[in-house]
C-alpha cells in the first residue's frame, strides 16, 4: 500500500511562493487519510456482517427443513445400533414335501403411543382397555401423563384391533407396517418349526428371528436375501403329520400317559415324514420357557428328540444282529434262558419262566432278559461300544433343529461286563426315540447307517454298512416274529406287515436312588412292510396306563403298540401304500455259528 505524504515538497513550494500557511496542507492530508482509513474498515465490517448473515440463515435454514422432516416423521424408540446397520425384516416361507405352507409371514401393524400428542389421555386409556383387555389402564395412565414420549402398546396388532383403535381417533395413537410370522396350522408340527420372535425392531419395520426349531436352525439362511425368498422344503408330510398328531393325541388319552412321542422315517433316505411330540404348543402363541419345576414336562420339550429314555426291550435285537454278525449265533442257535442269572450280587431275571433255554428267534420273540444278557457276556463290552457307536448312540443326532445339539445319549462312566448285560436289554444307556429310530432304520434298509434329516432327499444316503445284509433281513424276520407270536400281537395291521420289538423300562426317580415300580416308559419300533421295510416307526409313551382290565396294565404290548398299529394303518394309505398279501416267508435263512 502506497501513502500519500502528508507535506508533499510540491505543495509546499507552491504554498510558499502564494504565501499560504503549508501547516494548512498537512491537516488536510490528514483528515483524508483518517477518512480513508474509516471507509476500508467499514466495507470490512459490513464483509464480514454479511458473511455470518448468509452462514446464519444457512444454519436456521437447515434446522427447520430437519424439524420439518422430524414432524413428518413416524416417531421412533430409542435403540442402540451399529453404524450402518439396518433391519430386514424378510424371511422365507417354510413348505412341507409337496409344497404346503407350514411357515410364512404376513403383514399387520403395531401400534405405538406419543402421549405428548394426546388430547384425553384417561379416554384413550380407557378405551384401548376395551380392546386389549389384558392391558392395566391405571399403568397406561401413568404412562400417558408421565415424561415419555414414546411407548409400544402392541407390537403386532389384527386389522380389527386396527380399526378399533382407529377409531378412538385420538392423534397420539400411531400404526407401524410389521410383518409377523404366521404358522397356519397351528400346533401341527409345533415342535419341528420351533417358532420365530422379533430381533431387531422399530416403528418402520421388525426383524423376524427363530427362537427353536428349524427356524432357529435355518435362521440365517430364511433371512439372507441372496436367496431370494426360496422356501426351505422339509421332509415332513402335511398330511401324514396330521395323522400321526391325531391318533398320539387320541392314544395318549386313552392310555392316560402324560406324555408321548413318534417318528416316521424313510430307512433308505433317512427323511423324516413326520416327528410329534406331546403336549405340544401353538408356535403363533408360543410360550415362555419354564423358569421351575422338570424341563420335561414343558409343553416346549421335543420328547423325540430331546427326552432321553432308557428305552427297554427295543434293543434286544441290536443284540442278536450284532451276534449274527459276529457269527455267535444263529437264528436256531440255542442260548440258555435258566434265571435268575447272577453277577456278583445282581440278578437278572425275566418277565415269565421261559424254560431252560430258547433259540435267539424266541429269545426276541419272548424277550427273554437272561438269554440276551448272555449273548453280551459273547460279545463283550468292547465289541458291543463299537458296534452301538456306529450305530449312532454315542452321539447326538445331526437332526436339522437347534435341539439335537443336546441331545447326547446318557452312557455308563464304567463299562463293564455288568454294563454290558444292561445295556443289551435297553437299560443302562439313556439315548431319545430318534436314536432308536435311526438304529431300526440300519436293521430294516440292510445294514447300512442312515442319518436322519427333515430336508427334502431325492435319493437314498449309501452310509456306511454296519452288519451284512443277511443279519439284517435275518433280524427283520425275528422282529416280524415278535407282532405274529410276540409281545406285539396288537401290532398287527391288515394288509400291512408290521415287524417290530417292544420296550417297557421303569422310570428313574428324579431324585436317584432307584426307579419308579409303577412309573414306565413303554415304546413299540416298527418297521413295515416286513418283507421289504420302507418305514421305521418308533412310538413312546411316558408313564402310560391302560385300565380297561381289573388290573392296570403298563407294558408296551398293552399301551404303545395299539397305538403304533393304529398309526400305521391310518399314515400308510396316505404314503401311497396299497393293502397286500404278506409274501410267503424266506425259509432256509440261517446262520451258522462258530
Amino acid at each position: 500500500m502506497i501513502r500519500t505524504p502528508l507535506r508533499p515538497l510540491a505543495h509546499i513550494l507552491k504554498a510558499r511562493d502564494t504565501g499560504e500557511n503549508p501547516d494548512v496542507i498537512e491537516r488536510e492530508n490528514i483528515r483524508l487519510r483518517h477518512e480513508e482509513m474509516r471507509d476500508r474498515a467499514r466495507n470490512r465490517a459490513e464483509g464480514r456482517l454479511l458473511v455470518m448473515s448468509v452462514a446464519f440463515l444457512a444454519g436456521f435454514i437447515l434446522v427447520g427443513l430437519r424439524m420439518g422432516t422430524l414432524a413428518f416423521s413416524e416417531a421412533e424408540e430409542p435403540r442402540a445400533s451399529a453404524a450402518g446397520s439396518r433391519i430386514v425384516a424378510q424371511r422365507a416361507d417354510i413348505v412341507d414335501r409337496r409344497g404346503h405352507i407350514l411357515a410364512t409371514n404376513l403383514e399387520t401393524h403395531s401400534l405405538y403411543a406419543q402421549p405428548q400428542q394426546m388430547i384425553d389421555k384417561e379416554r384413550v386409556a380407557r378405551e384401548l382397555v376395551k380392546v386389549f383387555p389384558d392391558l392395566d389402564e391405571a399403568r397406561l395412565v401413568r404412562d400417558f401423563t408421565g415424561k415419555r414420549k414414546f411407548l409400544w402398546v402392541r407390537k403386532q396388532i389384527s386389522p380389527e384391533q386396527k380399526q378399533a383403535v382407529h377409531d378412538i381417533g385420538d392423534p397420539g395413537l400411531l400404526f407401524g407396517p410389521r410383518e409377523m410370522r404366521l404358522y397356519p396350522n397351528g400346533r401341527l408340527a409345533a415342535h419341528v418349526l420351533g417358532g420365530a420372535s422379533f430381533g431387531k425392531e422399530d416403528v418402520r419395520a421388525a426383524e423376524l428371528i427363530g427362537v427353536a426349531g428349524v427356524e432357529k436352525y435355518f435362521d440365517e439362511a430364511l433371512r439372507d436375501p441372496a436367496n431370494g425368498g426360496k422356501a426351505l422344503s422339509l421332509s415332513l408330510d402335511l398330511t401324514v403329520q396330521a395323522a400321526a398328531e391325531r391318533v398320539l393325541h387320541g392314544g395318549m388319552k386313552l392310555m392316560n400317559a402324560k406324555g408321548a412321542a413318534s417318528i416316521l422315517m424313510d430307512v433308505h433316505t433317512g427323511e423324516i415324514l413326520s416327528l410329534v411330540s406331546l403336549p405340544d404348543f401353538d408356535p403363533n402363541d408360543r410360550p415362555r420357557p419354564p423358569v421351575k419345576g422338570n424341563p420335561s414336562d414343558s409343553p416346549l420339550f421335543n420328547r423325540a428328540v430331546q427326552g432321553l429314555y432308557e428305552l427297554g426291550s427295543t434293543f434286544k435285537i441290536f443284540t442278536a444282529a450284532q451276534a449274527m454278525d459276529l457269527g455267535l449265533a444263529a437264528p436256531t442257535t440255542m442260548i440258555k434262558t435258566a434265571g435268575p442269572l447272577r453277577w456278583g450280587k445282581f440278578k437278572i431275571r425275566d418277565f415269565h419262566d421261559y424254560g431252560a433255554e430258547l433259540s435267539l428267534t424266541k429269545v426276541i420273540v419272548k424277550s427273554s432278559n437272561i438269554g440276551t444278557a448272555r449273548l453280551a457276556q459273547e460279545i463283550g463290552a468292547e465289541r458291543q461300544q463299537g458296534f452301538l457307536r456306529d450305530l449312532g448312540f454315542f452321539e447326538p443326532t445331526p437332526l436339522e433343529m437347534i435341539e439335537a445339539r443336546g441331545a447326547r445319549p446318557l452312557l455308563p462312566p464304567n463299562w463293564s461286563e455288568l454294563s454290558a448285560m444292561t445295556i443289551s436289554y435297553g437299560h443302562g444307556l439313556s439315548s431319545s426315540p430318534l436314536h432308536l429310530a435311526a438304529g431300526y432304520a440300519a436293521i430294516a434298509n440292510g445294514g447300512r447307517r442312515v442319518v436322519p434329516t427333515l430336508l427334502k432327499r431325492d435319493r437314498p444316503q449309501q452310509g456306511a454298512r454296519i452288519m451284512t445284509e443277511a443279519s439284517a433281513r435275518a433280524a427283520q424276520q425275528m422282529l416280524r416274529l415278535v407282532v405274529t407270536e410276540g409281545t406285539a400281537s396288537f401290532g398287527e395291521v391288515p394288509g400291512y406287515a408290521v415287524a417290530g420289538k417292544t420296550g417297557t423300562a421303569d422310570k428313574p426317580k428324579e431324585q436317584g436312588g432307584g426307579y419308579h415300580e409303577d412309573k414306565v416308559i413303554a415304546t413299540f419300533a416298527a418297521m413295515f412292510p416286513a418283507h421289504d421295510p420302507r418305514y421305521v416307526l418308533v412310538v413312546t409313551l411316558d408313564e402310560p396306563v391302560e385300565t380297561s382290565g381289573p388290573e392296570p396294565r403298563r407294558t408296551a404290548g398293552w399301551t404303545a403298540v395299539p397305538v403304533a398299529a393304529e398309526m400305521i394303518g391310518r399314515v400308510a394309505p396316505l404314503l401311497g401304500m396299497r393293502p397286500g398279501v404278506e409274501p410267503a416267508s424266506m425259509a432256509g435263512i440261517t446262520l451258522t455259528s462258530n
